[in-house]
């Protein structure tokens, strides 16, 4: 819901103008999140961080097919939204550490419920995209 609707607490009696004005959709707070949460790697970087801090070389490690460059550009972007937080320790050489910030576990929760979600309708919703469209 939008900035005006912020204190909605279903989506699905959130009242919307009709049509939903271009700039109120990109203004949405859900909206935001929701693109922040869909780029390929912040859900397993999320809930990996969730289980424990890693360092970066640790985290590179257990996600397979993520560059370095992506890594790095996905732990800015979740550290620019108060998701994660990156510790350098005063160690020689220096080691840096991320972990998610109580905001950031505040998030594992509905991104749970939203995997159940998924992993109880995934089947209902493969076989839609199966379905031959009818003409």
């Amino acid at each position: 819901m939008s900035a005006p609707n912020t204190d909605v607490t279903s989506l699905a009696s959130a009242a919307l103008p009709m049509p939903v004005p271009a700039e109120e959709y990109d203004s949405c707070p859900v909206t935001d999140v929701v693109r922040l949460m869909s780029d390929k790697w912040s859900m397993v970087v999320l809930v990996l961080l969730g289980r424990r801090s890693h360092r970066f070389n640790e985290l590179h490690r257990s996600i397979d097919g993520i560059s370095q460059r992506m890594l790095t550009r996905t732990l800015r972007g979740l550290e620019s939204s108060g998701l994660v937080l990156r510790q350098v320790r005063p160690t020689v050489p220096p080691s840096v550490e991320y972990g998610l910030t109580p905001l950031g576990q505040s998030l594992l929760e509905p991104l749970s419920g939203l995997a159940e979600w998924a992993v109880r309708n995934w089947p209902e919703i493969a076989a839609a995209r199966n379905r031959v469209p009818t003409s």
